[in-house]
C-alpha cells in the first residue's frame, strides 16, 4: 500500500503548521519518524512532496495535490465512522440530500414524513444547497441524493426528470400589475422586489439573469422562505418571484395576485441526481421512487385544479 491513514493525518498536519518539529507533536510521533514517514512517502510516489526550508517547510505542487486528496480521504473516513456510529444508535441506514430551495421547503418535507414512517431506521440529513454545489457533491460523494431545479451539467451522472414547476410572479391584490395575465420579467425591474436570502437558489438564478441583462432588481427586504415572501407581497411591499408550486400553496391562505412570465427560462424541470441509482443502498432507491412518484401526481392535480391543489 502507498500510505497508512497516519501518513495522509501527517501530510495533513503538516500542510496546517508547516513545521516536521510541531507537526511530530501534534501526531505524537519523533521527529526522526516523522521525517521517514514523509521520505517513505517521496519514495513511494517517486517524486518530492516538501520543500525543507530554514524556516520551515513548504509542500511541492505534488506535494498539493496529494494533501488535497488526503483532505478529501479523511472526510470519506469520518463520514464513514459517523455512519458506522448510527447503528450503535438503532439507524440501519443513512442518506444524505442536498437539495434545492423548492425541495427543502415544499416538497420535501411531506415526502420524507412518508418514507420515513415505512422506513423508521433509516437516517436523513437534508441541506440547502444551489445547483452547482449539488452536483459537484454527488460527483465526490459527499451526497447521495441531489435535487434541483433548472438545466444542469451533470455529464457522467444519472439524472432523473420528474416534474416541470414554473416561476411566477406574485403581487398583492392592489398592485399595479395584479391584473396581467403574464408579463415580461424585465417589466417588473422597475417595481420593489421582495426576495430570498443571499444563499438560495432562486435568488443566485434570478440574480444571474439581472446581471446578463444588464439591469438591476431592487430589492426591498430579503427572507428566508416562501411563505415570509408571500406574507411581505401580500402586505404589498413588493412584488416576488416564485416557483408556482410555493405561491398557489400560499395563495390558499393569503391574498395574492398570480401572473405568468413569458421567458423559457421560468419553466423549470425538477430533477434527482446520483452518481448511479443502482449502486444506491435499496433504501436509498426506494426514496428516490418516494420523491418521484408523489410529484408526478401532485403535478396532475395541479394541472387539473390549479386554485386548490398544495403541491408537496
Amino acid at each position: 500500500m502507498l500510505f497508512d491513514l497516519t501518513d495522509l493525518r501527517l501530510l495533513i498536519t503538516i500542510g496546517e503548521l508547516h513545521s516536521l518539529t510541531r507537526s511530530a507533536e501534534r501526531m505524537h510521533l519523533s521527529l526522526a519518524a516523522t521525517s521517514n514517514r514523509i521520505k517513505e512517502l517521496e519514495t513511494r510516489f517517486g517524486m518530492k512532496l516538501l520543500y525543507r526550508e530554514s524556516r520551515g517547510v513548504q509542500l511541492t505542487a505534488a506535494g498539493m495535490t496529494l494533501l488535497h486528496h488526503a483532505q478529501l480521504f479523511m472526510q470519506q473516513v469520518e463520514r464513514c465512522k459517523s455512519d458506522m456510529q448510527q447503528y450503535n444508535n438503532g439507524i440501519k441506514g443513512h442518506i444524505r440530500i442536498f437539495a434545492n430551495t423548492t425541495a427543502v421547503t415544499e416538497f420535501m418535507p411531506e415526502v420524507l414524513r412518508s418514507f420515513l414512517a415505512t422506513h423508521p431506521h433509516v437516517n436523513v440529513a437534508l441541506e440547502e444547497r444551489l445547483n452547482q454545489e449539488i452536483v459537484r457533491a454527488i460527483r465526490d460523494g459527499t451526497a447521495d441524493i441531489g435535487i434541483v431545479a433548472g438545466p444542469i451539467q451533470g455529464d457522467g451522472l444519472e439524472i432523473l426528470n420528474f416534474s416541470t414547476d414554473k416561476l411566477v410572479l406574485a403581487s398583492a391584490l392592489e398592485h399595479p400589475l395584479a391584473g396581467k395575465e403574464r408579463i415580461a420579467f424585465a417589466e417588473t425591474l422597475e417595481y420593489e422586489h421582495i426576495g430570498l436570502h443571499e444563499g438560495s437558489t432562486l435568488h443566485h438564478f434570478l440574480s444571474r439573469i439581472v446581471s446578463e441583462s444588464g439591469q438591476r432588481l431592487k430589492l426591498r427586504i430579503q427572507v428566508r422562505s416562501f411563505e415570509a415572501m408571500c406574507r411581505m407581497i401580500e402586505t404589498n411591499i413588493g412584488i416576488g418571484i416564485l416557483p408556482q408550486s410555493a405561491a398557489l400553496r400560499h395563495s390558499r391562505f393569503m391574498q395574492l395576485a398570480l401572473v405568468d412570465l413569458t421567458e423559457p427560462w421560468a419553466v423549470r424541470e425538477r430533477s434527482v441526481v446520483v452518481q448511479k441509482l443502482d449502486a444506491l443502498p435499496l433504501y436509498a432507491r426506494e426514496l428516490v421512487d418516494f420523491i418521484c412518484r408523489p410529484a408526478e401526481l401532485s403535478q396532475q392535480r395541479i394541472e387539473q385544479n390549479p386554485k386548490t391543489i398544495d403541491e408537496k
